[in-house]
């Protein structure tokens, strides 16, 4: 019975490959930790009843429009776009030549056939290597996220995504960084150019992402894994 199950269980993971070949890790991951902040609560005194002046009405209408506490929102207008090139080239070239006359034994010259013996030996090594590599990325477009946390020195820390679903499937655009209050412009936005530490995300899933995406076969053959 022992051969038998082992049999089977051969036959079962056989059978199983090609589905998990069908399956594709899911690109867009729900994350708690990429949720809006929510500001801080805290207690409002109640206004004067009676009075012209209300000091919670002077507040809002001589405070910082611009994001600045925990919970505040701020637009991040992509503007990301980034070129690389690298081309090296390589040459070797080594030649060897080594010539020994012919021995001579008690004084007298070994011969073959009535001819001297010698010894020659002749090498040539030479190597030509030339690769180059460019590519380019652009990401344009506005993402709203709020302020996680506001930092000693000031700065910001914001975090947010967008989750657009369509008929064909979802993209996911997340962004996360450091921001300076100093840059953020009077619509309050700020360039994601201006963003320190900035985490980027643009992921997708459904149909047309699946089209996108190499099968597991297809993807061992192009892995370091593979010998040839």
């Amino acid at each position: 019975m022992k051969p038998f199950n082992a049999i089977a269980r051969g036959l079962a993971i056989i059978a199983w490959l090609p589905l998990a070949g069908c399956i594709q890790p899911s690109a867009v991951r729900d994350d708690a930790q990429w949720a809006a902040t929510a500001p801080k609560d805290t207690d409002t005194p109640p206004p004067v009843d009676g009075s012209i002046y209300h000091e919670a009405q002077a507040m809002e209408l001589f405070s910082d429009t611009h994001a600045h506490r925990t919970g505040d929102i701020l637009t991040i207008v992509l503007q990301e776009s980034t070129q690389a090139s690298k081309k090296a080239t390589t040459s070797t070239s080594k030649n060897d030549s080594v010539a020994l006359g012919s021995p001579t034994i008690l004084g007298q010259g070994v011969t073959l056939n009535g001819k001297p013996v010698s010894i020659g030996v002749n090498g040539k090594n030479a190597f030509d290597g030339a690769g180059s590599s460019s590519q380019s990325n652009q990401l344009t477009g506005q993402i709203t996220v709020t302020v996680a946390r506001r930092l000693s020195n000031g700065n910001l820390y914001v975090r947010g995504e967008k989750l657009l679903t369509i008929n064909q499937g979802q993209e996911l655009v997340r962004i996360s960084g450091i921001v300076r209050p100093q840059d953020i412009a009077q619509d309050n936005s700020v360039p994601s150019t201006r963003v320190a530490d900035a985490h980027i995300e643009y992921t997708g899933r459904g149909s047309l992402a699946d089209a996108n995406t190499q099968g597991w076969l297809a993807r061992f053959f192009n892995s370091k894994w593979m010998p040839f």
